[in-house]
């Protein structure tokens, strides 16, 4: 059997999957394998990471057999994932101390509160990128080593390790070998110093985390580890592409460019500017992050997040039973020409950048008597497209240019009339690809580089052909539009009735 085929494995928030692909991108086999979500209090979000990994080994076996596969026509995997979710375990064992602090928890929002009241902002974002915010790893690492009883000294004695999801899949899939991770999901631990692209002493002083306890941080291309004792994979096969969820997405979109953007509607929406060699620190609320580092080239982008976007459709139907499924709401929303003046806001879990105000809740304003569950359907579309729009002002602030175009994945991208709107709104071309698994494509040609099977970056574009362009419509009431979108932010926004 030729062995010249790509695993890309994507573990995302709600289930892995699995994709057996050859190396020109076309796509052969296929699994999904959802796990269950843990909410042990209102707005803590935990996964049990047995759970994690046996939906990646389910996963797996399902996309070989679906491409009529066995594991040794496997060349190379590329490795991509859900980035600031947080694991720690006992480096002997390999059993976790306890369940996984995902990315959306919000448990650290205290301590975020101390440290930015502190005057640690500033220092913290030169030096990383970041902002002291919940979704980050740093903060859920010392919660950790605070709260498991023990934790904190057996860190210190070395006999713990950290790591984000692809460091948890790399020492699975290395059967222990290899504590690594990349440099893109370093980088949106807190941890990691973006000019050095390694671990910031400063920063893990401040945050009181032992540096023994980190993996470490490997290219995203390249042969970082090899599988064993992998169920369903021979021993030997080259883990050789790893990369944040967000920043495969781009590398999979091609955003090979200055100025190219991407953006991924999953369950929030994922907006990434490529910025070249040199981070840029953002003055309008966005952050800075490692887009990828192939070889010696050093990639940096700037990021925004939108924390809820799919998962507002998501709660129209399963919180208020607007909608039965979730590919319901585009004709619904297409019964009424606009949303009538209805605004919907989706800071269900606060909002994300430019804005970072975890005390934010979500907002529908603007009803009439006249308004209808097609209106609201219609306000929630437009409020993710809202939502993408501020990110994309923001970035091209910072970059001193207006973005042109934009390319779009993620499940959502599938819905016609938001990104008919997101065009509208944001001004810009929209493009699609054909294929929306951008993500795990962008693994997949890391993996391709780095095993050799792909020997350009311009080889691996070829891998992401177009579907449909949208442009923006010369009716659209743009202007008229923005400024009601930001009044309705400013009423989300107000959290204190006791200063009324």
């Amino acid at each position: 059997m030729a062995k010249d085929l790509l695993l890309a494995i994507d573990q995302g928030t709600t289930g892995s999957t699995s994709l057996v692909m050859d190396r020109f991108g076309k796509t052969l086999g296929r699994k999904n394998v959802e796990f269950p979500q843990h909410f042990p209090q209102p707005g803590w979000v935990e996964h049990d990471a047995e759970d994690i990994w046996q939906s990646v080994v389910d996963a797996t076996a399902g996309a070989l057999s679906s491409a009529g596969v066995d594991g040794h026509a496997i060349a190379a995997i590329g490795v991509t994932n859900q980035r600031e979710t947080t694991l720690i375990w006992d480096r002997e064992s390999g059993k976790p101390i306890h369940r996984a602090i995902v990315w959306q928890d919000r448990r650290t929002a205290p301590r975020c509160a101390e440290l930015r009241e502190a005057g640690h902002s500033d220092r913290a974002k030169q030096l990383t990128g970041l902002v002291f915010d919940p979704y980050f790893s740093g903060t859920k690492i010392a919660w950790l080593l605070d709260n498991v009883e023990g934790a904190r000294a057996r860190a210190e004695r070395g006999e713990l390790s950290f790591g984000t999801i692809d460091s948890f899949l790399i020492h699975r899939l290395s059967g222990g070998q290899v504590h690594a991770t990349d440099v893109t999901n370093a980088s949106r631990t807190l941890l990691m110093n973006l000019e050095t692209l390694t671990w910031d002493r400063e920063m893990l002083q401040l945050l009181e985390i032992p540096e023994g306890l980190l993996p470490k941080i490997v290219p995203s291309s390249g042969r970082i580890a090899e599988t064993r004792d992998f169920p369903g994979l021979p021993d030997g096969v080259p883990v050789a592409g790893i990369a944040g969820d967000q920043q495969a997405a781009l590398f999979g979109q091609a955003c090979f460019g200055v100025g190219d953007v991407k953006c991924t509607y999953g369950t929030g929406a994922f907006v990434l500017v490529n910025i070249g060699a040199k981070p840029i620190v953002s003055r309008f609320g966005v952050l800075t992050t490692v887009a990828w580092k192939i070889g010696d080239e050093v990639v940096y982008a700037l990021e925004g997040s939108a924390f809820i976007a799919g998962a507002a459709v998501q709660w129209l139907r399963d919180g208020l039973g607007v909608i039965k499924a979730a590919q319901d709401i585009e004709p619904l929303a297409k019964t009424v020409p606009t949303s009538d003046g209805v605004y919907f806001v989706p800071a269900l879990a606060g909002l994300g950048a430019p804005y970072w105000d975890a005390e934010a809740r979500g907002m529908i304003c603007g009803l009439t008597r006249g308004s209808t569950v097609a209106h609201l359907a219609r306000a929630t579309l437009e409020g993710i497209a809202h939502e993408v729009t501020d990110l994309a002002e923001a970035m091209a602030e910072d970059l001193g240019k207006p973005l042109s175009k934009m390319r779009v994945d993620g499940g959502a991208a599938q819905n016609d009339l938001l990104l008919q709107e997101q065009a509208n709104l944001a001004a810009m071309t929209i493009e699609r690809p054909v294929d929306l698994e951008t993500t795990a494509r962008g693994a997949a040609m890391l993996a391709a580089l780095g095993a050799g099977l792909l020997q350009t970056k311009d080889e691996a574009a070829r891998m992401s052909p177009l579907e449909r362009r949208f442009e923006p419509a010369p009716t659209a009431d743009r202007d008229s539009a923005r400024q009601g979108w930001k009044a309705a932010v400013a009423r989300a926004r107000f959290s204190d009735p006791s200063s009324d």
